[in-house]
């Protein structure tokens, strides 16, 4: 059974790292304070241009909720068209009406205008009021994956009904854990749920390298980056279940 995972890169250095330590997708993101939002142009062309694994930028216009005005719905778009001609193998993006359920007319729209760029519908699935219904509306959107943690903080607590989603697509789209995912505990995430694909932050704070910090300012000023030695980790600990 081939296995893959993908990790979050805020910056890019953590690109260039994921890669090294042999992660398979990278999402890209920004301001890992709000979730990830849609990063810069300069960001994606140069995280394009450094890697050659699959790269995949979300595009969330802000952080908070899941249910857009038609200002953001359009940025949305822009940054969709912007992914695939900077040659994206992919983006993230998920959208929910007021009630919960899955805004299935601009999911559909935003997947079309993607192709032939693969889509995966992130934890915008987990606020979803019903997810075996939300599973069966990505799917008729065309989305290509789920991202995850089966409705709770972490994908560990989700795993029961990650297993039952999973069970319920039939191959039909993949359903991706993701959420506190480390070296310690992916396996047994993937014997419990049966899933093939995951997703990790992966993630450690590195402080700054500058010689002179201002006292005054009080701060300590920090950079989230990818921890290589942890995504090496969890790459061995799946290759061992194959």
């Amino acid at each position: 059974m081939k296995f893959s995972l993908e990790v979050i890169a805020f910056n890019i250095e953590s690109c260039i790292l994921a890669q090294a330590a042999g992660a398979h997708r990278i999402e890209l993101c920004d301001n890992p304070g709000e979730g990830g939002t849609t990063t810069s142009y300069g960001f994606i062309k140069a995280a394009r241009a450094s890697v050659q694994i699959e790269l995949y930028p979300i595009i969330r216009p802000r952080g908070g909720d899941f249910h857009y005005s038609d200002d953001e719905f359009e940025i949305m778009k822009t940054d969709v068209l912007l992914c695939k001609s900077l040659g994206c193998d992919g983006v993230v993006f998920g959208l929910l009406n007021v009630d919960g359920q899955v805004d299935i007319e601009r999911t559909k729209l935003l997947t079309q205008m993607a192709y032939p760029m693969r889509v995966t519908f992130h934890r915008a699935f987990d606020r979803a009021n019903n997810p075996q219904q939300a599973l069966e509306d990505i799917i008729q959107c065309g989305c290509d994956r789920i991202l995850t943690s089966g409705q709770q903080p972490t994908a560990m607590e989700g795993k029961l009904l990650i297993a039952e989603l999973i069970q319920q697509a039939d191959d039909r789209i993949e359903l991706m854990p993701g959420s506190g995912l480390r070296a310690d505990n992916i396996a047994g995430i993937a014997k419990a749920t049966g899933a093939t694909a995951f997703h990790s932050s992966a993630r450690i704070k590195k402080l700054s390298s500058m010689q002179y910090t201002q006292p005054n300012m009080q701060e300590q000023l920090e950079t989230v980056m990818i921890d290589e030695q942890e995504v090496k980790n969890m790459i061995h600990a799946l290759n061992m279940l194959t």
